[in-house]
C-alpha cells in the first residue's frame, strides 16, 4: 500500500507521469486525447471568466491534486484500514472562502465542483465511480462530459443524475448563481 509520500517521491523521480493515488495504489494516468483535453479546457476558460472578475474562487485543470479525508478500507492490516487518495478532477473550482490562498502543494480538501471529461480510452463506470466518491465526501456537484455522445451528466448526491445535451444549458445556481452555458458551446468549433 502506497502513502501520499510515496507519491510525491515518485514525482520527483518521474516529473513527466501524472498519477493519483488510489485506494492505496498509484495509478499513472495517460495523456488525453487531443479533443477531450480541449473540452475541458474550454469549460475551464468559460468558469474562469466568470469566476475570476467576481473572486469566487479557483478553477483548476487537471493536474491539480486533492488530498480527500481518509476512507475506511476492508484491508485493515495495512494502514489500520485508512486510505487516503490524492486525486485529480479534469476540471475543479474551490469557493473562495474555502480556500483564500493558493498552496504550493496538495490542498487537503473537496473541490465544491469537480468535472471528468471522457477521453477516448475511458470507461465510463470509474469516472461515474469517482464522481460518486467526491459528491460523498462533500463535493456539491459533479459533471461528466461525454463527447462520445455529446451529453453533460450533472451529478449531486441523493438525486437523480440531469442528463444535457445540444442546446440544453449548463446552469449551477448553488455554486455560481448567474453563470450558465449552453452545452453545445464545450465541444470544440470545425474551422473552414
Amino acid at each position: 500500500m502506497f502513502s501520499i509520500k510515496d507519491l510525491e517521491q515518485l514525482q520527483v523521480e518521474h516529473p513527466e507521469w501524472q498519477m493519483e493515488l488510489v485506494d492505496g495504489s498509484i495509478v499513472v494516468m495517460g495523456p488525453s486525447d487531443y479533443e477531450s483535453e480541449e473540452i475541458g479546457s474550454r469549460l475551464l476558460t468559460f468558469l474562469n471568466m466568470w469566476v475570476m472578475p467576481r473572486k469566487l474562487g479557483r478553477v483548476t485543470g487537471s493536474s491539480a491534486g486533492f488530498i480527500l479525508p481518509s476512507i475506511q478500507t476492508e484491508d485493515t492490516e495495512v494502514g489500520n484500514g485508512i486510505s487516503r487518495n490524492l486525486r485529480a478532477p479534469d476540471v475543479s473550482f474551490v469557493k473562495a472562502e474555502r480556500l483564500k490562498k493558493s498552496k504550493r502543494d496538495f490542498v487537503e480538501l473537496v473541490p465544491d465542483l469537480m468535472v471528468e471529461v471522457k477521453s477516448k480510452s475511458d470507461r465510463i463506470k470509474p469516472l461515474i465511480e469517482k464522481i460518486q466518491l467526491f459528491l460523498q465526501l462533500g463535493c456539491a456537484v459533479g459533471i461528466l462530459i461525454d463527447p462520445d455522445k455529446l451529453t453533460v451528466t450533472v451529478y449531486r448526491l441523493n438525486q437523480d443524475p440531469v442528463v444535457l445535451k445540444d442546446n440544453n444549458k449548463l446552469t449551477l445556481p448553488d455554486l455560481l448563481p448567474g453563470w450558465e452555458i449552453t452545452v453545445s458551446e464545450l465541444w470544440p468549433p470545425e474551422f473552414e
